[in-house]
């Protein structure tokens, strides 16, 4: 089964709102990625709307529905609502996206940068990706690499994982990845081993993406936005998710 590219938008609305208006259009963007080739899109609105904002993940969710292809909103579940963000569940009960990442950011995170605790957290999500399972939608929860814990999602009623390839990038950069991709690909099995698919995601690159995939089988999807974006301002998106879609196809 070929690995599905989903391309996050975050980094084309951070740029936006660093001026305000809609400059660059995000949706724009997005068509155009789905044009060059990428399988769906990704969205990870947080609380304090420092990129994506709640009101603009309904026009993700439209242009997903009608290019019928997958939309997947990233999130804390925890998060209570607030002024301009009306929850992770609300958001995704009013888009419905193909699939929700719950991902246990806080607000003051700068980027996502570990996984779940599921010794700790595994009974408070339980009701939760229920919850969003009764949408309609499948749930993936972010994970640690190395979690010797993982097949407890499959407990709390995840359909997949993602990876968090985090620390993998960096040992790739420092030219030192084999413990790393090792890890994932322990995890990986042991996730697939309990019945859950196994997607990844955070800081993967064209330098990198292909190495991860030769090593970690069956990845149902990598979702890539800070890396694309910012290889995109050289090669321009067209080709850059083109050069993304050929890594995948090719795993």
């Amino acid at each position: 089964m070929s690995t599905a590219l989903s391309v996050n938008l975050n980094k084309i609305a951070v740029l936006r709102n660093s001026r305000g208006g809609s400059e660059p259009d995000v949706a724009r963007a997005g068509i155009a990625c789905l044009d060059a080739g990428a399988h769906g899109l990704t969205v990870h609105p947080r609380p304090d709307a420092r990129h994506i904002r709640d009101d603009a993940v309904h026009v993700r969710a439209a242009v997903c529905q009608a290019r019928g292809v997958e939309l997947n909103i990233e999130g804390n579940p925890f998060a209570p609502a607030r002024a301009g963000y009306p929850g992770l569940l609300a958001l995704c009960g009013q888009a419905r996206p193909a699939q929700v990442t719950l991902v246990p950011d806080g607000d003051g995170q700068l980027t996502s940068d570990h996984g779940f605790d599921f010794r700790r957290d595994g009974a408070a999500l339980r009701p939760l990706v229920a919850a969003f399972r009764a949408l309609g939608c499948r749930v993936s929860v972010f994970v640690d690499a190395g979690d010797p814990e993982v097949a407890r999602a499959a407990d709390c009623g995840a359909d997949r994982v993602e990876l968090y390839t985090g620390p993998f990038a960096e040992a790739f950069a420092a030219g030192d990845a084999a413990e790393t991709l090792a890890q994932a690909a322990a995890t990986a099995r042991r996730a697939q081993a309990a019945g859950l698919a196994v997607n990844a995601g955070h800081d993967l690159s064209q330098a990198n993406l292909g190495a991860f995939l030769a090593a970690v089988a069956d990845v149902r999807e990598v979702s890539i936005g800070h890396a694309l974006v910012g290889e995109a301002l050289y090669a321009g998106l067209d080709a850059t998710v083109r050069s993304y879609r050929r890594i995948v196809d090719a795993a």
